[in-house]
């Protein structure tokens, strides 16, 4: 069986970052794929589930309200080996071209206060796994990547 492209990636060498994990097309329409990698994989400790789950709730909260970009969204989530999320956009756009937009989700995750939208047995199927201040400290680890991005973490490695 031929390899899915994500596990082609050298994760060895992969940092912390914002990459474009693969650009799809649904008709003439491109759908690119984002892998927002807050942690370097095999390297540092994972996401606990918990904090996960709250930047998920935060993130995708923020997202589809965004002024700008709230029509492009078409999923925030979490990657299964727990390092980061994807997100999927409308549009073909580079992992520079969205940077801002990361950058202020995690501004908006770092220093929200309050409850965390959906976090009730109504809304959501595993409302008590929420961690909000993990969930804080993990998106102010990640906005000292983002404050600094150079190429190698906007470009998968070799």
């Amino acid at each position: 069986m031929k390899k899915i492209a994500s596990f082609t990636v050298n994760h060895l060498d992969l940092l912390a970052g914002i990459y474009v994990s693969r650009v799809d097309y649904v008709g003439e329409h491109a759908v690119t794929t984002y892998d927002l990698r807050m942690k370097m994989p095999n390297k540092e400790p994972v996401l606990q589930n918990a904090e996960m789950h709250t930047i998920e709730h935060l993130g995708a909260t923020f997202l589809r309200n965004h002024s700008k970009w709230e029509n492009d969204v078409v999923y925030f989530g979490p990657m299964g080996c727990r390092t980061g999320f994807y997100l999927i956009l409308k549009g073909d756009r580079s992992s520079a071209d969205i940077a801002t937009l990361i950058t202020e989700l995690f501004e908006f995750v770092a220093t929200f206060e309050g409850e965390v939208p959906g976090a009730s047995a109504r809304d959501c199927g595993n409302y008590l796994d929420m961690n909000l201040p993990m969930a804080r400290f993990e998106a102010k680890k990640y906005l000292e990547v983002l404050h600094n991005l150079t190429p190698a973490h906007l470009t998968y490695p070799e």
